[in-house]
């Protein structure tokens, strides 16, 4: 399998299993840590997303963009636009939110962080077997 369809098999699958844990982690608890979990998990999604369409991307790259997307989406929530949308459509208040809260950007900044890990995880090894198999000089 070549490189860019190995990584973006495996960043389709960590945006699965990411959504996975963000959709389970709400369904059994509630509460800030619950919530807090939900907004940094919302962001390693979005890493993974930006894997799966630019897999060539860097890790610092896709981070980056993933945190700007979140603090754009929560500064977005100061319009009342996303609040509008939520109370016609679940999926609206899961993608937009509904409130303005600071405290989400630093849970963004830590999903972004968990997210830039886990993308230069998957490089390294890349690089690793690369270099196993003479490919790199």
């Amino acid at each position: 399998m070549g490189d860019l369809v190995r990584v973006r098999v495996l960043a389709g699958g960590a945006a699965l299993a990411t959504l996975g844990a963000g959709l389970g982690i709400r369904a059994i608890g509630s509460g800030d840590l619950v919530k807090y979990a939900g907004d940094a998990l919302y962001t390693v999604l979005i890493v993974a997303l930006v894997v799966l369409v630019a897999p060539r991307v860097r890790p610092t790259v896709a981070a980056g963009v993933a945190l700007g997307f979140s603090c754009g989406m929560e500064l977005f929530q100061l319009t009342g636009v996303p609040a509008e949308l939520a109370a016609r459509s679940t999926m609206a208040r899961l993608v937009f939110g509904t409130t303005f809260n600071a405290p989400d950007l630093f849970w963004y900044a830590i999903g972004a962080a968990v997210g830039w890990a886990g993308h230069r995880a998957v490089c390294a090894r890349s690089d690793e077997r690369r270099q196993a198999f003479g490919t790199v000089s």
